[in-house]
């Protein structure tokens, strides 16, 4: 695919706040001229106007594939959700959680998820279930980059977008004050003081989760390529799936 062209990406994610996580990527995306898509496996009803919202201000449009907390697995009705959110997008590009990360992660249906996007990407380009998605031809296995990658090998140059990905975490009111919650029960206010300063003074646990959630990103983006001695103000981190096919090396 040549650098201009236009471009469209799926986000699977596990969770809502993926949306915001991988929002870089999406919103760069749609700035450069392409579609960018999420499909959200785990999202209670009352927070879904955020996250979708979220996608909104990312340009990207959310929907939501109604899985239950602690019950994803590998059955055919759970491969149909996921393949007809496939071949409905037709994505170029599928962004996923790292299958090697998940592994040791705790939040419930990380693993078995992963194996779920992976059995209906496979199957998403073959005859598979074509009688229960009338007009929806077989969309073959597109690339793959998986997000928070434990051994990233390539970034994302998301500087033109990080306003973009701050408001998207900031409509995720659900997400800031439970982060907030979280981090209350696990340090002292000295040490989040520490960390954020002037934190204990925020107005409320949204305010405080939302502190946190851009500082965290923020350096992680300053990671992933100032620090890292890379081209980009702030990037996102990502592993592509395969081999990169190159005419020929470049710089």
């Amino acid at each position: 695919m040549g650098a201009d062209e236009k471009l469209t990406v799926l986000l699977l994610a596990n969770y809502g706040a993926e949306v915001a996580e991988a929002g870089g990527a999406l919103a760069r995306n749609v700035q450069l001229g392409g579609v960018s898509h999420a499909a959200v496996f785990l999202c209670r009803p009352m927070w879904r106007p955020q996250v979708a919202k979220a996608g909104e201000v990312l340009g990207a449009e959310v929907r939501f594939l109604d899985f239950d907390y602690g019950e994803i697995g590998l059955t055919h009705e759970a491969k149909v959700k996921v393949i007809r959110a496939i071949r409905e997008t037709k994505p170029d590009i599928v962004i996923m959680q790292d299958p090697e990360s998940v592994l040791h992660h705790l939040d419930p249906d990380r693993r078995v998820t992963v194996l779920l996007c992976l059995e209906a990407l496979a199957l998403a380009g073959r005859d598979f279930a074509l009688g229960e998605m009338p007009g929806l031809e077989p969309h073959p296995v597109p690339t793959i980059y998986y997000m928070w990658p434990e051994r990233p090998n390539c970034v994302v140059d998301i500087g033109p977008v990080w306003h973009l990905k701050e408001k998207a975490f900031a409509e995720l009111a659900f997400q800031m004050t439970y982060s907030a919650q979280y981090l209350a029960r696990r340090l002292s206010p000295e040490r989040l003081e520490a960390v954020i300063p002037g934190y204990d003074q925020l107005a409320s646990d949204y305010e405080r989760g939302l502190a946190f959630h851009i500082l965290s990103e923020k350096s992680a983006a300053v990671r992933a390529s100032l620090g890292s001695h890379g081209h980009f103000a702030l990037a996102e981190p990502y592993r592509r799936e395969g081999l990169f096919h190159l005419e020929r090396l470049g710089p």
